[in-house]
């Protein structure tokens, strides 16, 4: 029974991701989880109370996954230019993956503070990384370009979600350029 109940959360789960993924977080409702799932609207209950909190158990999931993801690309780079060369191209890499477009659309709602604080944690870890990086090439304010940086990455990420004219990998060689050089370089 405990196995059943699992694999039907981890299906509620999986719905989850593709209705965000394809709709944002207006899509993610109780009566469409049903239906992707054939479960009666009544049992989708049993296992969420509310939408938040469909959405903070992906973040409890997702989030630490893809972030891992990202760190490991950056720990393998031996250099501060690599480290954050990686963390761009790690991100943008994710885009086409289910998992990083709930993520996404995740971060763009309204969450409640404990959703937000699983979110701030795992991301914590990552802002870390990106702030040493740009420390040891010298930025005199490591965090506020680390805030910045990560608003490239978003508009990038934004960008190739919305299927812009340019390859996806032109996108990421850009959003690289602009981390590594700054606009001017």
């Amino acid at each position: 029974m405990a196995e059943h109940r699992s694999m039907q959360r981890g299906a509620l789960l999986d719905a989850a991701r593709s209705l965000l993924s394809e709709g944002g977080t207006e899509a993610l409702t109780f009566p469409a989880l049903a239906e992707r799932t054939g479960l009666a609207r009544s049992s989708v209950y049993e296992y969420f109370r509310s939408r938040a909190a469909v959405v903070e158990e992906l973040c409890e999931v997702d989030f630490p996954v893809w972030a891992a993801e990202v760190e490991s690309a950056m720990e393998a780079a031996s250099t501060p230019e690599g480290k954050v060369e990686a963390y761009v191209r790690s991100q943008l890499a994710l885009v086409g993956d289910q998992r990083h477009r709930a993520v996404v659309a995740i971060s763009s709602s309204e969450l409640d503070a404990g959703a937000r604080e699983k979110i701030r944690a795992a991301h914590g870890g990552l802002v870390a990384m990106i702030v040493e990086a740009l420390g040891a090439l010298g930025h005199e304010q490591p965090r506020m370009a680390a805030m910045l940086l990560q608003g490239v990455v978003d508009a990038a990420v934004r960008r190739i979600e919305l299927g812009a004219a340019e390859d996806p990998s032109a996108i990421t060689d850009a959003a690289v350029g602009m981390a590594l050089r700054g606009v001017c370089g």
